[in-house]
């Protein structure tokens, strides 16, 4: 069987080429008189033209700078990488190693994380808190794209660094990009970090003073300091950048903006000049070397790992429709329904749990839900397929009714004719997506062929590793407790479903984590700082046992009861309802919960701390950036601070979804402690890109810089959000 997907036409723009080079030296055949040829003079003449072609594409990919994001060296130049560009980068010199990630979200916008490790620094002045790590400045930097190129215009960008960090690193600029054949010029204007060589005036301390002077009371880290942005020193800066002829090598050239003399080394820096040179060479098509000499004195080399989550992909086993020889059906009386509920679930992963036919005789209802595929249409496509081999033509319409814990959430109504032209390839423009429709569930009275009787069955059992991880504490820069959990699911009732979780330590390194409250001087309850307790009093714990029980209140209201131990450190009781419409881009959730923190000694006892916390969430994916989806939750948190968390979700083709959060509360800075504010990202990615087998399921990744009490929330599973999925497609693709 054929898919939609693998029939969509593609250019290939050196075929493209080809062809009019092809034609134009046809036309100039005919326009001149016939000569023998000077076969040195064509070879020389195609091989110009071919490294003509090859610098001028891979031009078109911007290398990074040492800092990370598309740039020189140092400093930054106003290109932009393709929508869903990812970058893995190391860069050392002789004071710091830089390290971090970078992203193009958007072909407007490329966001960057990055540790500065500044290696002649201590992190700590207390030895016995933080050892001998060295300072790990943390920053992120973001830049959006004001102008994109054109035949006359440069490539013009706005960029801000250390943007909610400490600001000791922090910069913004406005840079301009214009490309030449295989020459990319780049001029621009620094402030702060970037500017200190202070060889112009700032051009906005004209229009405002508070723009002359830029303070230098960096706090705690974590703060937006809006009004430091694009004030004090200024600098114009620029360089060069040249693809050789020779593929995987380009040339740097660039003149520095910033003078180095207040760096925050804890050494003195000597820049003998403000001139940077350096080299990028492609290793291969995903790792990156890059050497340089910068400030007329010191060598610096890094490499960076690149890959583009749209072209992500894994060759998958599909096999062929498979299903036993059987007699064509003539009358719908005669359908063997148990044996077609079986030849639909291992074909197409859509679980049966009822077949029905309409009073008329002319519509199928399959009742049911799917997880064997990340695409949830390819299962409704091989789904369907069975239906047309064995259902008589009398019937016109299948309908495949998405249904989970006893909640009919939506419904893919099929015309069999439309399908049949598709799946037959009767014409060249019918598709299978043609026939499909997403519609509320038909409640029209119907006669039930099967159904499959609900019985209290034995659990689920499985077990799988898990890595929790923290990156950027003062006492290790990284730390991580590799776990083995052993997980259980059992379904009681159709509506009920318990889940648990048993854990057992592998590796672990939290009991190095020595955070203490006090130091900070404030009266904020530790609900998350508790960590060295729960990972070292025991080597194996309960996790998690949550009971959840779901309904469906009407066509667009759903609602659940839960309770049980939610999370490792916290357990209660919670109810939640969320408003959702059919293939809306919003919905709403409200939840509301008791919960008490667990003990760390025993597994099932408690401990005094208690808080009644919940969040009234907005869920929304705007029309204008189309696969995102962003969340903003208001209300109270684990330590009985108010505020709101915004979260947002960006998904690319392959199916990877990159994720951030942060959570402002009314916990001043020095309330929370260092970082200000609770922030991170995560990356979910499907298993299906790991694997030669379909999965409709997904690893998550996740990173916090540090681990504190403020803009907490409470853990649990089995959220409405995932339940009603089936609503509005998103981490299972409809589209």
């Amino acid at each position: 069987m054929m898919y939609t997907s693998s029939l969509r036409p593609t250019r290939n723009s050196r075929q493209t080429r080809n062809l009019r080079l092809t034609r134009s030296l046809r036309l100039s055949r005919n326009l001149r008189p016939w000569r023998k040829p000077n076969l040195k003079s064509c070879a020389k003449a195609a091989s110009v033209g071919l490294m003509l072609l090859s610098t001028t594409a891979l031009a078109q990919q911007p290398t990074q700078a040492d800092s990370g994001g598309a740039g020189l060296m140092q400093m930054p130049t106003a290109r932009m990488n393709r929508e869903g560009e990812f970058t893995a980068f190391y860069y050392d010199n002789e004071e710091y190693r830089r390290m971090g990630l970078s992203m193009q979200l958007f072909p407007w916008l490329e966001a960057t994380l990055r540790y500065n490790d500044v290696r002649t620094r201590k992190y700590s002045p207390i030895p016995d808190f933080s050892g001998d790590q060295t300072y790990k400045d943390r920053g992120v930097d973001i830049k959006l794209r004001l102008l994109e190129e054109s035949q006359w215009l440069p490539e013009m960008s706005l960029g801000l660094r250390d943007v909610a960090g400490t600001g000791r690193f922090a910069g913004e600029y406005i840079a301009a990009s214009k490309r030449f054949g295989p020459v990319d010029f780049t001029l621009g204007v620094g402030f702060g970090y970037l500017g200190r060589e202070d060889n112009i005036d700032n051009p906005f301390c004209e229009a405002a003073d508070r723009f002359c002077q830029r303070q230098t009371d960096y706090g705690k880290g974590g703060d937006f300091q809006v009004d430091d942005w694009f004030s004090g020193p200024a600098a114009v800066f620029g360089g060069i950048e040249y693809q050789t002829p020779w593929q995987p090598l380009s040339l740097k050239l660039e003149y520095d903006g910033n003078d180095y003399e207040s760096d925050f080394s804890g050494t003195p820096i000597v820049q003998d000049s403000n001139w940077n040179y350096g080299l990028h060479y492609r290793l291969t098509d995903n790792l990156n070397l890059q050497m340089s000499y910068e400030r007329g004195n010191t060598l610096m080399f890094g490499f960076n790992l690149r890959a583009n989550f749209n072209d992500i992909s894994q060759v998958k086993n599909t096999p062929p429709i498979a299903e036993p020889a059987a007699p064509p059906q003539t009358n719908i009386e005669q359908l063997d329904a148990p044996r077609l509920a079986g030849l639909i679930y291992w074909n197409s992963g859509f679980g049966v749990n009822k077949i029905t036919v309409s009073n008329d005789g002319k519509s199928v209802n399959v009742y049911g839900y799917q997880t064997m595929y990340l695409n949830h249409r390819m299962s409704i496509d091989r789904a369907s397929a069975i239906l047309a081999n064995n259902l008589p033509a009398s019937v016109t319409e299948y309908r495949f009714i998405d249904s989970a814990r006893g909640m009919q959430l939506a419904q893919v109504s099929v015309d069999a004719a439309t399908y049949k032209r598709a799946f037959y390839r009767a014409d060249i423009t019918t598709r299978y997506e043609d026939s499909y429709q997403l519609v509320e569930v038909n409640d029209e009275p119907q006669t039930a062929l099967w159904q499959r009787d609900h019985k209290i069955r034995w659990p689920n059992i499985g077990a799988r590793p898990f890595l929790e991880q923290s990156i950027g504490g003062p006492e290790n820069f990284y730390m991580y407790q590799l776990r083995l959990d052993a997980y259980i699911n059992w379904m009681p009732l159709e509506n009920l479903r318990v889940d648990s979780v048993v854990s057992t330590k592998l590796l672990s390194n939290y009991d190095d984590f020595n955070y203490l409250q006090e130091r900070n001087n404030t009266d904020v309850p530790r609900v998350r700082t508790f960590v060295r307790e729960y990972a070292t009093m025991s080597d194996v714990w309960l996790t998690n046992l949550q009971a959840t029980y779901a309904k469906q209140l009407s066509d667009n209201w759903y609602a659940s009861v839960y309770g049980g131990y939610l999370e490792r450190m916290f357990g209660g009781i919670g109810s939640e309802w969320m408003y959702r419409r059919l293939d809306s881009n919003w919905a709403v959730g409200l939840d509301i919960n008791y919960a008490r923190q667990r003990s760390f000694e025993t597994q099932f006892g408690f401990r005094d701390y208690e808080v009644m916390t919940g969040h009234l969430t907005a869920y929304y994916e705007p029309e204008f950036w189309p696969d995102t989806r962003f969340k903003v939750a208001a209300g109270r948190f684990l330590a009985k601070d108010n505020g709101v968390q915004v979260q947002m979700e960006k998904k690319f083709d392959s199916g990877i979804i990159a994720g951030a959060y942060a959570a402002k509360t009314n916990l001043s800075a020095e309330e929370y402690g260092e970082g200000s504010f609770t922030k991170g990202f995560y990356i979910s990615i499907p298993f299906d890109l790991f694997q030669m087998n379909h999965s409709g399921k997904r690893a998550n990744i996740g990173w916090s810089p540090l681990t504190r009490d403020g803009g907490q929330m409470l853990g649990r599973g089995n959220t409405l959000e995932g339940l009603t999925d089936a609503r509005s497609r998103y981490y299972t693709d409809w589209d």
